[in-house]
């Protein structure tokens, strides 16, 4: 975290280099000192500092300056640092215009030149108003900042990225606090250009798309190498858990993501039946630790590229990438996972990260505290959600479209135990009202026919899912839904896929092209947890070492 900044200015060389000398003698090791002599420069560097974040503790400025007094430039100082300390260094002529700073500015102290001996006369005086500072003064966050607004889809979708892929951010909301409204108006220079990130180094982004946010974040999205024994398409808990087995054996393997890594599992508030996690695990740091561990074994992830097509050139495979590129291997991966269908309902789309949010249960929870939330949903990840604002102090309406839940039991048992949540089935979602942002939703009651509206602002949807799997339509076999077909179904009909041109039967994870396999939820039959997807991961490691052996 950058130090805390103490600002001295002064037109005289002489008097300044002395100011500068004695700040950096008692106070170098817990601030940093800067120095100017002009006025102009000082609000130009203040406007600078503050675009990066780093807060100011203390000004002293010289009060008989060319263009600008001390005072005057205190006034437009306290416009970016209003809580910053301030001191005048005066002249026995200025102690008036010091006393007027005092009743005007809130000027803290006046010391007259000279100042010597410094520890009796100026140390003293800035130990104590240093001393009132650190004690009155929250800690700034050094970090990421983003700014925008809670109704807007493109706020939503960078917060959304930074938090999937567990990069720390401050919200700051355009809407509600006057810091970022100057922020904003500093940096757009008059454009309503939204959401802005803000860095550490005080470069900005206006509305980045997710690869150029990635690249400046530190993220990996480029390929190092042109070929690899192996390319894993999907960074979920199978796709992260083949990448350590595999690398661990010493496979040269890639793993290709489009958002980030964790997939589904990644979403969800808190899982309880993982094993080894008795207290329970968040999505989020599940997929935290699995990434860590699978780059500790020297695995390189690549985010934000998008796996589009693959193409045979026996006895290699090759993968497209959505920015043109192409990727070489032996063996392909395909642990895509599934993906929460979108609701049919009338207004949905208007509202789809503007109060409407398909999951992102962790990215908006802190946003609607204290509120009514509506989920929509039956199974693990819509129940997962429901508790999570509940804990949260919010009001839940979970609308289920079935006669029951569809959910392990010990989720149901707290649905069932928690207050704060009320349960609606045999129900669908017929609208989503409002105007700039959602207002509520009107349901009916399948049973019956009665319809009613709900009020809320913010609606999160868990239902069903599709497989990630139109990258391969056509090349390996799927059931009608899109789910991929492994060893395990060809074998049980007795006979090889079509167009299989080996002797042997395909393994076990294996599809109906030698030397493309599945892992996780998008293989047909697959028993959709994380522990299963888990389990793939480290199985198909296994069926592909053995297929590297052959080529």
């Amino acid at each position: 975290m950058p130090l805390p900044i103490i600002f001295a200015i002064d037109d005289d060389p002489l008097v300044l280099s002395a100011v500068d000398r004695d700040l950096r003698a008692r106070y170098g090791k817990e601030y940093r000192v800067l120095k100017t002599g002009s006025s102009a420069e000082a609000l130009d560097a203040l406007q600078k500092i503050k675009v990066r974040g780093e807060q100011i503790a203390l000004f002293l400025v010289d009060q008989r300056m060319p263009h600008m007094s001390g005072t005057e430039f205190l006034t437009e100082a306290m416009k970016l640092y209003p809580e910053a300390r301030k001191v005048l260094l005066t002249a026995y002529s200025d102690t008036q215009a010091a006393i007027s700073s005092i009743n005007n500015i809130g000027l803290d102290y006046y010391l007259m030149k000279p100042w010597d001996p410094p520890e009796q006369i100026l140390y003293p005086v800035l130990d104590d108003l240093l001393s009132d500072w650190v004690a009155s003064v929250p800690v700034s966050f050094d970090g990421i900042r983003v700014v925008g607004t809670l109704w807007s889809p493109e706020s939503h979708d960078v917060k959304e990225f930074l938090a999937r892929n567990r990069i720390p951010y401050l919200w700051m909301d355009v809407e509600r606090d006057a810091e970022a409204r100057s922020l904003v108006e500093r940096t757009n220079q008059g454009q309503e250009q939204l959401p802005v990130v803000f860095f550490p180094d005080g470069t900005t982004l206006l509305r980045p798309d997710h690869k150029t946010l990635a690249e400046r974040c530190g993220l990996q999205t480029k390929a190092a190498h042109p070929f690899y024994q192996l390319v894993i398409i999907g960074a979920g808990p199978a796709g992260l858990a083949a990448a350590v087995y595999g690398a661990s054996e010493g496979i040269r393997l890639t793993v290709i993501e489009k958002q980030a890594t964790g997939g589904q599992a990644g979403t969800s508030a808190l899982i309880e039946n993982y094993l080894g996690f008795p207290r329970g695990v968040s999505g989020a740091d599940l997929a935290n630790r699995a990434t860590a561990q699978a780059k500790r074994f020297g695995v390189e992830i690549l985010t934000t590229l998008e796996a589009t097509r693959i193409r045979i050139e026996d006895p290699y495979r090759y993968v497209t990438l959505s920015d043109g590129t192409e990727i070489g291997c032996h063996a392909v991966l395909l642990a895509t996972g599934i993906a929460l269908n979108r609701l049919d309902a009338k207004g949905i789309d208007s509202f789809t990260g503007a109060g409407v949010y398909y999951g992102a249960v962790q990215t908006e929870a802190d946003n609607y505290r204290d509120q009514h939330i509506v989920v929509v949903g039956g199974a693990n990840s819509a129940a997962q959600g429901a508790l999570l604002f509940a804990r949260h102090g919010s009001k839940v309406t979970m609308v289920v479209r079935g006669e029951s839940f569809r959910m392990s039991r010990y989720l149901v048992e707290q649905i069932e135990g928690s207050p704060a949540i009320n349960v609606l089935y045999d129900t669908e979602i017929l609208e989503a009202c409002g105007s700039n942002s959602l207002e509520g939703i009107v349901v009916r009651n399948l049973r019956t026919g009665e319809t009613r509206t709900i009020g809320t602002r913010a609606m999160f949807v868990f239902i069903g899912a599709v497989p990630h799997s139109d990258l391969v339509a056509g090349l390996v076999e799927r059931d009608k839904t899109g789910f991929i077909l492994t060893g395990q179904q060809f074998t049980g009909l007795g006979k090889h896929p079509r167009n299989w041109k080996l002797k042997r039967d395909p393994f076990l994870l294996e599809t109906s092209v030698a030397g493309i396999f599945t892992a996780g939820d998008v293989r047909m039959d697959a028993n959709r947890r994380v522990g299963s997807a888990v389990g793939d991961g480290g199985m198909a490691i296994s069926f592909i070492s053995q297929y590297l052996r052959t080529v």
